[in-house]
């Protein structure tokens, strides 16, 4: 029997510009919780507690916002994507 481990491709990302691609393929999908879904996994990568102290939020509201049980609010998903360098644009 051959053993497995989880593949978590956000442990893979190296730059600020593999989060923000990752991000907005992310953002693209029909379902909106695929981009919630992603954006947790690259706070949780990054360091929860490192993200609480860069955006001012608390603790544990991030690990509650993210657990899939609450949607977070705009303010939080907006700081944490200023936290990481990625900005969100509206084209036509």
């Amino acid at each position: 029997m051959v053993k497995t481990t989880a593949f978590n491709p956000v442990d893979h990302l190296q730059s600020d510009e593999e989060i923000a691609s990752f991000l907005a393929e992310a953002y693209e999908d029909k379902d909106s919780s695929v981009f919630i879904l992603a954006l947790g996994h690259v706070v949780r990568n990054k360091g929860v507690s490192k993200m609480a102290d860069k955006t001012g939020l608390n603790r544990e509201s991030l690990y509650k916002a993210f657990s899939g049980k609450a949607q977070p609010k705009w303010d939080t998903v907006h700081r944490l994507l200023h936290a990481l360098g990625v900005r969100i644009t509206v084209a036509a």
